[in-house]
C-alpha cells in the first residue's frame, strides 16, 4: 500500500493531499482539537493552518510514514520527529489512527482475496500473492490482474496501491518499490542482469545496516558486484547459512512458497515514553502504561483467538540499552490480569535503577484458544491480585 498510515489520514483530511504530512510522535487524538477550534466545520473543511506542524513537535517520537511530498524532503518511515523537523519543519504532523488502519488493512485484503485465492499476509499493509493458477493471470504478463486488484483496492478502500510482478517473492518484494505511487513493475527472469543488479544490495529484503556495511568494507555496494563473487568467498565472510542465501538472492532465485495460514509466535505490545521515566518518582505513571500494555496484549490475543504461556518484558533504558526477561506459566491464559501478574515477576528480576525511556509487554508460547485446555488452577490464578511486589516497583 502506498503511505498507508498518511494515506487513511488523506481519506480523512482530503485538504492536505499534496502536502508534507508526517504521521508519527504521540498517539493522542487531534480531530477533537480541531473540531473545537474550527467550529461546527467538518474535518474536511478545516483550514490547512488549523493543523500542527512538525516543527512545533517536542519529543522523542518516531514517524510511522509520510506523504511522498515529504519524502522529497528526505523525510522517512523510523525518522526521530524532532531530526524531520529539521528537514521539513512546515510539514503537517497527525498521530496515528490504530482503528481506522486495521479497518482499511481489512478492506484491503479482503478486495485482494476476491480476485486471488492465494495470498499471504505481511502485515498491515502488504501481502504476497499468487496468481500462477489465476486465469488470466499471465496475461501481459500479469499487468492485467495487478490493474484489477488496483482497480478493486481503490473501489473498496479509496487508497492506492503498488504492485511488483515477479517470478519470484524476493524480486516481487523489490519490484513493488520500483514505481511508487499507484504503480505496476514486472521483473522477468531476463531482466535480472539490467533491472536488479545496478541496485544497491540494501534493497535485498534481508540485508540489514551490519551486513550493508560490511559488504561495503569489502568493496561491494551493488547486488550486481555480489552475483560476481564466488559463493565460497561470500560464505568465508558472512557464514555458511547467510553466504549461500546472499548468492541466491543476487542470482534472483528465492523457491518460497506463498503461505495462506502461518501462527504467530508471539503477540507484544511496547511503548517508547515522552520523557524517560523513573521506576520510583514516576512510579504512577509507568504502573497505569504498563497495566495498558497488559490489558492491550490480552485485547489482541482474544480477538485473533489465541492464547499463550510466556510472558516477556522488554526494557530500554535512557542509555539506549534493553534488556528482556520471560515467565513461563503452567498453563495458558489470554487473561489481562494474569498476564500483568506474570510480567510482574518477570520484572522484579531486572535492575530498575535507570531511568526508562521503553517498556514492552510479550505474550509467547501461543496456542489457538480452542485447542487449549485451560486447568481449573488457571481460572484461580487469572482472579488473583496482582503481586504486591508490583505496588513497590509502579
Amino acid at each position: 500500500m502506498d503511505a498507508f498510515f498518511a494515506s487513511i489520514e488523506l481519506l480523512r483530511y482530503p485538504q492536505l493531499k499534496g502536502l508534507p504530512v508526517v504521521i508519527g510522535g504521540g498517539r493522542r487524538r487531534v480531530d477533537e482539537a480541531l473540531r473545537e477550534a474550527s467550529g461546527e466545520r467538518a474535518l474536511r473543511f478545516i483550514p490547512v493552518d488549523d493543523f500542527p506542524r512538525l516543527k512545533d513537535y517536542a519529543g522523542r517520537g518516531v514517524i510511522t510514514t509520510a506523504t511522498y511530498a515529504a519524502r522529497q524532503f528526505g523525510v522517512g518511515s523510523a525518522m526521530g520527529m524532532m531530526k524531520a523537523a529539521k528537514l521539513c519543519p512546515d510539514a503537517i504532523v497527525l498521530p496515528v489512527d490504530f482503528d481506522e488502519v486495521r479497518k482499511y488493512s481489512r478492506a484491503f485484503k479482503e478486495a485482494i482475496r476476491e480476485v486471488a485465492p492465494l495470498v499471504e499476509d505481511r502485515g498491515i499493509d502488504e501481502v504476497y500473492i499468487d496468481f500462477t493458477d489465476v486465469p488470466g493471470g499471465q496475461r501481459d504478463g500479469g499487468r492485467s490482474l495487478a490493474r484489477l486488484l488496483q482497480r478493486s483496492i481503490l473501489e473498496k478502500t479509496g487508497l492506492t496501491c503498488s504492485i511488483g510482478v515477479a517470478p519470484n517473492k524476493l524480486i516481487a518484494k523489490m519490484a513493488s518499490e520500483f514505481n511508487k505511487p499507484n504503480g505496476i513493475s514486472i521483473v522477468q527472469e531476463a531482466d535480472l542482469q539490467t533491472m536488479i543488479w545496478p541496485l544497491a544490495c540494501r534493497k535485498i529484503n534481508g540485508i540489514g545496516p551490519k551486513s550493508d556495511a560490511k559488504l561495503a568494507a569489502l568493496k561491494i555496494h551493488t547486488i550486481g558486484e555480489m552475483a560476481a563473487q564466488e559463493i565460497g568467498w561470500l560464505i568465508d565472510h558472512f557464514g555458511q547459512a547467510t553466504g549461500a542465501w546472499m548468492h541466491d538472492a543476487a542470482w534472483g532465485r528465492d523457491s518460497r512458497p506463498v503461505v495462506t495460514e502461518s501462527e504467530p509466535v508471539s503477540m507484544s505490545r511496547e511503548t517508547t515514553f515522552e520523557r524517560d521515566l523513573h521506576a520510583v518518582r514516576d512510579k504512577a505513571e509507568l504502573g497505569a502504561v504498563f497495566t495498558r500494555l497488559c490489558e492491550k496484549v490480552a485485547e489482541d490475543l482474544q480477538r485473533k483467538g489465541y492464547v499463550g504461556k510466556t510472558i516477556g518484558i522488554k526494557l530500554r533504558y535512557d542509555n539506549f540499552q534493553s534488556v528482556t526477561r520471560d515467565q513461563t506459566l503452567t498453563h495458558y491464559t489470554a487473561d489481562a490480569k494474569t498476564i500483568r501478574q506474570t510480567a510482574g515477576l518477570a520484572l522484579k528480576r531486572v535492575p530498575l535503577n535507570q531511568k526508562l525511556r521503553l517498556l514492552g509487554v510479550r505474550v509467547g508460547t501461543l496456542l489457538k484458544a480452542e485447542e487449549a485446555t485451560l486447568p481449573a488452577s488457571a481460572a484461580a490464578t487469572a482472579e488473583e491480585p496482582v503481586s504486591p511486589y508490583m505496588d513497590q516497583l509502579f
